[in-house]
């Protein structure tokens, strides 16, 4: 790779690690959202 695969692996790495961040992100913001509308949900039938 001319010198370059540190960077260019690196470079590949970082990215990786990044978009599985994003996933985890994802998914745990979906799990809190969820959380709050059955909370909101729950809330709003004892109100009635």
């Amino acid at each position: 790779m001319g010198g370059y695969a540190l960077y260019v692996w690196g470079s590949y790495g970082v990215t990786l690690i990044l978009m599985v961040m994003e996933m985890l992100l994802l998914i745990l913001r979906k799990r809190s959202l969820l959380g709050q509308l059955r909370h909101a949900l729950s809330a709003r039938r004892v109100s009635q």
